[in-house]
């Protein structure tokens, strides 16, 4: 093959500009898998180097750039050995089309690889075992001087020195020989303290729950540096801690309130991790809340195993649980029952009545008051009066009995009754709200009641005054209720029930297999549906911070995804996401933020209910970009950058939530892109006509 000059120049050019690939001062490196992704003449150029039908089997590829060569390198355990040897090289030469063999398959001393992700693209099933392999090899100092771990032994020498070994990509402490005991280590816990300036998730989420009232009383046990403490304080608690290292002189009191956050995962005796435990339960008066690293389908977070956690860079030691396996360790070690208020973080409540209260605050449904639509000079006259009422009916679906109201002795002595009263305010509002109410309070109580078996249904003496009244009025009786939240659950392992009402539902983005909806939607489905979620919410937990949720029907499983840019972004991207099998309750975990192609989110209008504030600002741009032809292909658009490439083929662009055309786009494209649009618009005007 004759080479000239411009052409080779051009080839060393492609190869520096790869966007995949390692990349060295003289070679270009890759996985063949790769090659695909290649510019076409680069692609073209590989091709000529294919004079032998060995090179099918190859790895890797490597293009020279200080010469015409290409070669071709055999890995043949490149997935499954974290640093896989070489067995064999051939070079080809394209001016000359020979090729040369090197064998490496007996060699006691092969070369080896480091850092596999950069051969690969992002989307190799690998990549991220791969990638979070060598942040950890760097973290630990382990790639350094790079030109003397090449070999198998020289690696092995860098190992032996780190008292280090391999358990398929992770890396674990060395036992030393006939012994059972983990070399000794000196653990600094005090290291996994965070300087906070804001309250870390789990108190936060405790003050978001309601559980702080003005007299309570707040107690960090093993508060680092005391960021909570002053939180709390400042928000006008009563606030305390302690901490063995930063507040070793503090008194440990007890409190209403008591955190042990992010403790028992930093302690490596298990015995001491129990009694840490148990002191914070020893000094909590009414809720503990735990919180713990979890592990979610991913044990290669830390940097080398230890005992049943791993040890970090900063010589901390982290245990990362499954998060029902840290509910079980808690209901076990205190024999109280811990209810899931986040991923990682339980609440642990004293007194039973207390657990049931926050239990149903999760799935109560969110009403306004209905809206007075018309004036009467009698209810006007009333109005102060009748508003607690109007809230109390808002807040539980019935009318209150005898002391459940505070102004009941003013009202009565102007109505005589409840109902009296109520009267008057149906005069001015809607009944159908109210009984919309009236049916969404019952729905509320069927699904705590059906979720309570998972855990601990209550008896009939465990139930507020309170709840016993509304579920006296709403059903009849405790008996009656059970019975329908059972039938309830029943239902909920029925599939075919679970997809007919996913494809029926009034709300939601439906796809092959699932139902899409905006987190702010949940409350408008079925109660059937409502509870397949919480099957997964109420013993997992949600991912913090996710506002769409997928279920899927064809295998029973919810998904929490996280789009940070939902209102604010046209077509947001996804950062997070957190897949729960609800058949065995595994949680799967998927990061996108780094991601160079994520998936990206489009008809948000279905998402959302026609409330939703901005809704009809989502609804319009949906129908424009349906209108262009935009949303034709979704297979081709349901990512980062087939999106990109849409818009470019469509010569558009989108800024905020308005479509328009690209001002550096062909003039005479863009009026045969119009042409087409004119088209459809008529197409579907006929349809519908």
């Amino acid at each position: 093959m004759f080479l000239t000059t411009d052409y080779f120049n051009t080839i060393i050019e492609l190869c520096q500009n790869s966007k995949i690939g390692k990349k060295l001062p003289n070679a270009l490196y890759l996985h063949t898998n790769a090659i695909a992704c290649l510019d076409p003449i680069l692609q073209e150029y590989e091709q000529q180097a294919r004079v032998t039908e060995e090179i099918k089997q190859a790895t890797l590829v490597k293009f020279s750039t200080d010469k015409p060569k290409i070669s071709y390198l055999f890995y043949p355990d490149f997935d499954l050995d974290p640093h896989p040897a070489l067995t064999l090289s051939i070079v080809v030469d394209l001016q000359t089309q020979q090729a040369n063999y090197w064998n490496y398959s007996d060699s006691n001393n092969p070369p080896i690889l480091h850092r596999k992700e950069t051969f690969v693209t992002q989307d190799y099933p690998q990549y991220q075992e791969f990638a979070h392999l060598t942040y950890v090899e760097e973290a630990l100092g382990l790639l350094n001087l790079s030109r003397s771990i090449g070999t198998r032994l020289e690696w092995e020498q860098r190992l032996n020195r780190h008292h280090l070994i391999f358990e398929g990509h992770s890396l674990a402490c060395l036992r030393p020989l006939n012994s059972t005991e983990v070399l000794p280590v000196q653990i600094e816990r005090h290291k996994a303290a965070i300087k906070r300036k804001n309250l870390s998730r789990p108190v936060r989420l405790a003050l978001e729950a309601g559980l702080f009232t003005p007299e309570t009383t707040f107690f960090d046990y093993g508060c680092g540096y005391g960021g909570d403490i002053e939180h709390i304080a400042k928000a006008g608690y009563q606030s305390s801690g302690w901490d063995p290292y930063y507040r070793e002189d503090s008194t440990q009191i007890a409190a209403d309130i008591v955190n042990l956050g992010y403790i028992i995962n930093v302690i490596e005796d298990l015995e001491e991790r129990r009694q840490a435990l148990i002191q914070a339960w020893q000094l909590t008066h009414q809720v503990l809340i735990v919180a713990a690293q979890v592990l979610i389908d991913d044990r290669d977070r830390g940097i080398v195993a230890y005992g049943d956690g791993i040890i970090t860079s900063r010589n901390t030691f982290q245990k990362y649980y499954e998060q029902e396996e840290l509910k079980s360790y808690i209901d076990q070690v205190l024999n109280v029952e811990a209810i899931p208020a986040g991923l990682g973080i339980y609440f642990v409540f004293r007194h039973e009545n207390q657990a049931q209260a926050f239990r149903i605050s999760q799935v109560r449904s969110r009403f306004s008051t209905p809206r007075v639509q018309s004036q009467l000079k009698r209810f006007e006259d009333y109005e102060t009066l009748l508003t607690p009422l109007m809230e109390f009916f808002t807040q539980r679906g019935r009318l209150p009995a005898k002391g459940e109201l505070v102004n009941e002795i003013e009202l009565k002595e102007e109505f005589r009754t409840f109902h009296q009263a109520f009267k008057v305010i149906l005069q001015v509002t809607n009944q159908e709200d109210w009984d919309l109410i009236t049916q969404k309070r019952r729905q509320d109580l069927l699904l705590y009641l059906a979720l309570g078996k998972f855990s601990h249904r209550p008896k009939v003496r465990e139930l507020s005054e309170n709840l016993k009244q509304d579920i006296k009025t709403l059903f009849g009786s405790y008996q009656k209720a059970c019975i329908l939240a059972d039938m309830m659950l029943y239902n909920v392992g029925d599939l075919e029930k679970i997809a007919s009402l996913c494809q029926s539902s009034p709300v939601g983005k439906k796809l092959k297999n699932s139902l899409v909806i905006h987190i702010s939607a949940l409350e408008n489905l079925e109660p059937l549906l409502r509870l397949y979620e919480g099957c997964a919410s109420r013993t997992i937990g949600r991912l913090e911070e996710a506002n769409v949720i997928k279920f899927s029907w064809r295998n029973p499983k919810i998904s929490y995804l996280f789009y940070p840019d939902f209102d604010t972004k046209a077509h947001p991207t996804l950062h997070t996401s957190m897949e729960i099998e609800l058949g065995d309750l595994r949680v799967k975990y998927g990061e996108f933020a780094n991601d160079y192609n994520p998936p990206i989110l489009h008809h948000k209008d279905l998402l959302v209910t026609a409330d939703y504030p901005l809704y009809k600002k989502f609804d319009k741009l949906t129908q424009k970009e349906r209108n262009w032809g935009l949303l034709d292909d979704f297979k081709k658009i349901s990512r980062l950058q087939g999106w990109l490439k849409c818009l470019e083929d469509h010569c558009a662009i989108i800024r905020g939530h308005q479509l328009q055309w690209r001002k550096d786009a062909d003039p005479e494209k863009i009026k045969l892109l119009k042409a087409k649009i004119n088209q459809r618009t008529k197409s579907t005007t006929n349809i519908l006509n």
